[in-house]
């Protein structure tokens, strides 16, 4: 399958006519092409036909090659010998912008990590600025992986630094075409998943599809079964499935939902979750595309009308709650649910108490799952629920984690047919009592189809998960081990000073790769490293503003908590680890500020909600990591150092490299 619009050996390039290769670009448009896109392709042609004749017989160009994971598209790459070139044309611009070299540099990195025949080629990022008369003299040094920093270059000088990279750089010679056949295997982030999903693309074209990430494409393909199956056979199902942190839970449902996003059609399926942020950042994020596609097509879109549509797509959950119960006769208009991080539904005691003070609601007497359930089972045909579970990840009280569900169904509902994930009885999902009662029910089928076991949220080390997991379960060994398989392709490392904590997620970061410091919402004593926990951030802007908004996560000067970042990532994160998770020597001691002081936690649940924020906390990364533990002060009683050492020895003992 041809990922360019118009690829082609350079000498055939050289020969084809203006027309003919306008005739393909115009071809492979989604949209009708105005008078200005036609006029800068052609302008890319009499720069690239000027340039290339030398390496006519050397190579082959990509123009308007195709990344689903970022939803752009490059404006020309060559393989030339031993270099791939990653090309960004800027018509009428003098200055070389820092966000266009990044653009560039998000390109060749894109290909670099997610296509499987350029990871072992060196990749030449070039922005040229169409009215500029500078160029680089020097290329830029290439990082450990062969990716170049990006180079500068005017028209004139474009072919001077193709000559200059193809004399400097060393290389096996590419074979064009094995190189354009290999797999685009990308690991997109939830935000950049739903943009893509939302705009067209299927979970195949922004996903891995590698063998241990082939359990994606057949969980979701099940979920497509079980919604047809239910359709023509008027079953009522709920599907519950499990996997580990970033396995994809998220992709799936939005994936479904994004399938039948058309009201009009029966399969309509809404996403739905009660994560606040992850809702808020979502919208966003497809808003702002959706205007941004609709200019680039030559139409005008307000964000305002951007919105209502999204408004459908994703909403939360307590809306759809409140939307019920204006009506408590008629169903929905989605015959499909899908509930993103179930295991965060609320208690009956948690939504009694919130629709008494909230709502008005003082008759109220459910549980979140109880009630959404009866909300579904209005549909007198067919209905499908689609639990998406994580397990350890209840950081708040109330929540009343995946054995509500379960219980749910098998006291209130018991039409329902229950397509069980085979890992719920597992330890970690803390429901092994009501899985085994619904086990022993005729409509309980369990399958593995229903378990993702690998993480794809970060591509460098898949088991990320397992290593948190064993250095919070005090696993030690085991926990070494991983980590010693971990660290040539994650960087881990761990500093007592934040401010050189800062400077590596500076440093590692390219391109528009997001870093960003995460602290418990319980870490109070970070204040005197500027750090206050009580003033919130604002996630949208954290998680979408630019490098030059003070708001951003990129400024490392406010901080997101567990709340804020769980179900979303950032490609470079910081961990500022203060003393209300404490090492004690032989196990995890949970504390709380009140007041002027530390008060030892003492509550089960409370305990386990800060060791599952951590376990959030620490999973957030899909690059590196940088732990900071602070030294104390033995001049705060609130800081003694003793609080913090033994917890930097224990990670130091394990084995994470001190900066």
């Amino acid at each position: 399958m041809s990922r360019a619009h118009y690829q082609r050996p350079i000498s055939e390039f050289l020969a084809d006519s203006d027309e003919e290769v306008l005739g393909h670009l115009t071809q492979g448009s989604s949209f009708a092409v105005e008078s200005t896109q036609r006029m800068a392709w052609l302008e890319q042609m009499r720069i690239l036909r000027a340039a290339l004749p030398t390496y006519a017989a050397r190579g082959n160009i990509y123009f308007e090659y195709v990344l689903p994971r970022l939803g752009r598209r490059i404006d020309a790459v060559l393989v030339v010998d031993q270099v791939v070139f990653v090309l960004e044309f800027k018509a009428g611009e003098i200055e070389f912008k820092a966000a266009a070299l990044d653009q560039v540099w998000d390109y060749a990195l894109d290909l670099k990590n997610f296509h499987e025949t350029s990871h072992d080629k060196v990749i030449v990022p070039i922005l040229i600025a169409t009215r500029s008369d500078w160029t680089e003299t020097i290329l830029p040094p290439a990082d450990a992986d062969s990716v170049l920093r990006p180079v500068r270059a005017s028209v004139q000088g474009l072919p001077g630094i193709l000559k200059l990279a193809l004399h400097q750089l060393p290389g096996k010679p590419i074979f064009a075409k094995a190189w354009e056949q290999g797999r685009y295997s990308p690991t997109p982030t939830i935000v950049e998943a739903a943009k893509a999903l939302y705009g067209g693309h299927s979970v195949s074209d922004i996903s891995r599809n590698d063998a241990g990430a082939t359990n994606l494409s057949i969980t979701s393909s099940y979920l497509s079964e079980v919604i047809a199956d239910a359709r023509s056979s008027k079953k009522k199902v709920v599907c519950l499935l499990t996997g580990v942190p970033g396995a994809g839970k998220t992709l799936v449902g939005l994936d479904i939902a994004a399938k039948h996003i058309d009201k009009l059609d029966d399969l309509h399926s809404v996403f739905l979750s009660g994560n606040g942020p992850l809702v808020a950042i979502l919208r966003e994020a497809l808003v702002r595309d959706k205007v941004d596609r609709e200019r680039i097509a030559g139409r005008k879109l307000t964000k305002s009308h951007a919105r209502r549509s999204v408004e459908v797509f994703i909403q939360n959950v307590h809306h759809f709650r409140d939307e019920c119960l204006q009506d408590t006769a008629q169903p929905p208009t989605e015959h499909v649910a899908i509930f993103d991080e179930a295991q965060r539904a609320w208690d009956r005691e948690q939504t009694t108490r919130f629709m008494a003070r909230k709502s008005n609601h003082s008759q109220f007497n459910m549980s979140e799952p109880v009630f959404l359930l009866s909300c579904m089972d209005r549909h007198k045909d067919w209905a499908v629920v689609i639990c998406l579970i994580g397990g350890g990840q209840e950081i708040n009280t109330g929540e009343a984690g995946i054995s509500e569900w379960i219980n749910a169904l098998t006291n209130n509902f018991h039409g329902w047919r229950i397509h069980m994930s085979s890992r719920l009885q597992d330890s970690e999902y803390g429901a092994g009592a009501a899985v085994s009662a619904a086990a022993a029910l005729p409509t309980t089928k369990f399958t593995d189809a229903l378990h993702l076991n690998v993480s794809l949220r970060s591509f460098r080390a898949e088991r990320v998960s397992d290593f948190v997991k064993q250095l919070l379960d005090i696993e030690e060994a085991a926990a070494a081990a991983s980590l010693e398989k971990l660290l040539p392709r994650f960087p881990l490392v761990v500093t007592r000073d934040l401010d050189r904590a800062r400077e590596w997620l500076r440093g590692k970061a390219r391109g528009t790769e997001r870093y960003g410091l995460v602290v418990s919402s319980q870490a109070q004593r970070l204040k005197p490293h500027a750090i206050d926990v009580r003033a919130p951030v604002e996630p949208v802007n954290w998680f979408l503003g630019s490098k030059d908004d003070v708001r951003s996560s990129y400024y490392l000067e406010d901080v997101a908590t567990e709340f804020q970042v769980q179900g979303l990532e950032l490609d470079w994160v910081g961990v500022v680890w203060d003393a209300d998770f404490r090492f004690n020597g032989c196990e995890w001691d949970p504390w709380s500020f009140v007041g002027d002081r530390w008060q030892r936690i003492r509550k089960s649940d409370r305990r386990t909600y800060l060791k599952n924020a951590y376990r959030v906390l620490l999973t957030r990364a899909r690059q590196g990591m940088v732990i900071v533990v602070p030294p104390g002060s033995s001049r705060d009683h609130t800081r003694i150092p003793s609080y913090y050492d033994s917890t930097f020895q224990y990670l130091q003992r394990v084995g994470i490299p001190l900066i």
